[in-house]
This record gives structure tokens, sequence and C-alpha cells, in this order.
């Protein structure tokens, strides 16, 4: 397995790598100083790295942020031979941060990265001290069918209005401008990830609700949920304080993906979280 690094750093640096893994390329992107509390970054299906682009500076200040491609999304290799189960996807998440040497971090995930960090959490509890979910359901009865649904095989790779379509739910509003980068990143990946991954979600899902999951790992949590969101119903967001001492912030006025429709809102409950469950490097 090989290190690609785009920036070599200092203290405090910046900078993108691809790390090699036994089952494809992932990109990675570091930024803060070395020294500080780590988080791990993890986004949803049909995103990447990009979408954390406009939370980023507000958390560098006081961690050393890693943000990720799970396989088959942004600059991630997507091959067609391998699993895109969650338990891989968080395996692989694992790896990332042992390879730069991060033993313990606060893991972030939003809408499906979150399901990710569970599965991450669940495998190494060594690793994760504590999880943030942004808008992750918390059970396949929370969701709220899309509409319009995805593009098909035949639709591939999918028009620009075609992608706004299928994306307007993931806003509180319909008049919210997606930033054309993500629109990209959709287009970027092959069919076969783009369905797989999401299938993969629900699969994992299916098996045992979230809120399960977590209750016997005894790791702290927090829940960021925007009030609008029309992918899942917010009220389900009550569903996690079954997991002893998990904290529920309901965010009014945003929707699905509140870390880009209003990033301070979003990293200020965080923070505050990070502050207490955050980890120092020695």
């Amino acid at each position: 397995m090989t290190l690609s690094e785009g920036v070599n750093g200092g203290p405090e640096s910046a900078g993108s790598s691809t790390l090699s893994l036994d089952d494809g390329d992932i990109h990675v992107r570091q930024d803060g100083p070395r020294d500080a509390p780590a988080l791990l970054l993890i986004h949803g299906s049909a995103s990447s790295t990009r979408s954390w682009d406009a939370l980023v500076p507000l958390l560098t200040g006081s961690h050393r942020v890693v943000r990720i491609d799970l396989l088959g999304h942004g600059r991630s290799a997507k091959p067609a031979d391998q699993s895109y189960a969650i338990p891989d996807q968080a395996r692989r998440a694992g790896a990332v941060l042992d390879r730069l040497g991060i033993e313990h971090a606060v893991v972030v995930g939003h809408s499906s990265g979150g399901v990710v960090a569970t599965a991450l959490a669940e495998e190494r509890p060594d690793l994760v001290t504590a999880l943030v979910l942004v808008n992750t359901g918390p059970s396949l009865g929370a969701f709220i069918a899309p509409d319009p649904a995805g593009p098909g095989p035949s639709q591939w790779p999918p028009t620009d209005e075609q992608l706004r379509r299928f994306a307007s739910t993931g806003f509180s509003r319909a008049g919210y401008q997606i930033p054309h980068e993500l629109l990209d990143e959709v287009r970027a990946m092959t069919f076969h990830t783009f369905a797989t991954t999401m299938q993969a979600t629900r699969h994992y899902m299916e098996q045992r609700a979230l809120p399960d999951r977590l209750r016997g790992l005894g790791k702290p949590l927090l829940v960021i949920f925007g009030e609008d969101d029309r992918r899942w119903r917010s009220s389900s967001a009550s569903d996690y304080r079954a997991v002893p001492g998990a904290k529920v912030e309901l965010l009014p006025g945003l929707g699905h993906s509140p870390l880009l429709e209003d990033p301070p809102r979003t990293a200020a409950p965080l923070l505050a979280f990070t502050a207490i469950h955050g980890v120092r490097v020695d």
C-alpha cells in the first residue's frame, strides 16, 4: 500500500493525498494543525469531500480535520469488482486513520455517512471516541420517499437538470442553488457505484436500526438534524434518545444538508460537543 501526498506539512498543513488500499485508492483531504484533536468527516451518498468545504474553515482553528472520499465517490477509485457494503466502507475509513497515524478521532457523518460512521464505531471502538450524526435517519421507517426518483442507467451520466431535480430534496427550499461542483461529483460516479452504494445503506439499515446499534457502544453521541428535512422525518431524531447520554439538536429552517445551508449554525453544536470529547495528541 502506498501514500501519495499532495502537500507535505509542518504543524499546520492542508492538502490532498491518495491512499492506495488493497481494494482501491482513497482520496484524503487534511486541514488544520496536525497536533490538534482529530475529526473525521464522512460524506453522504452521491457526494464527496467537497460537501464539507464551507464547514471545514470553521473547524480547523481547533481540530485536525480529515475528509475522505468513500470508495466509488469523488476522487477515490470506482471499481466495479469491489464491495461497497457499509462495513467495508467503514473498514477503509479506519485504515485511512491508521495510515495517518491517528489513534483516536471524533467521527462526523452526514446522511448515509452517518451510517458508515456508526459501522466504524462498531468495528473500531478503540479508534472512535465520539460520534456526530448530521441528518442521518435512525431507521428506514423514518425515510421520506424521494420524488422524483434518481436517474436510471439509460440516463447516465445525468444532465444538470436531472441532477438538480434529484438533489432538490436535499435542501429545505426548492430555490437553493446547489453548488455546481457537487453536481459534477455525482456525474463522475458510475451508475454501478451510484446505485450500489445507496443499496448498501438500505441493506445495513434493514438489518438493524442505528439507535439499536449505538446503544451498547458507550460512545458519546450528538445528533444534528435540520428540522425541515425532506428526506428523513426530523421528528425521528428523537429515536436516538434511546442511546444513553445522546444529545439531539434540531435546527429550525434548515433541511437535509445544514452543513451547506448554514455552516455556522451547524458548526456551533459540533464544536461545543468536540470541545468535551475530542482527544488531543500529546
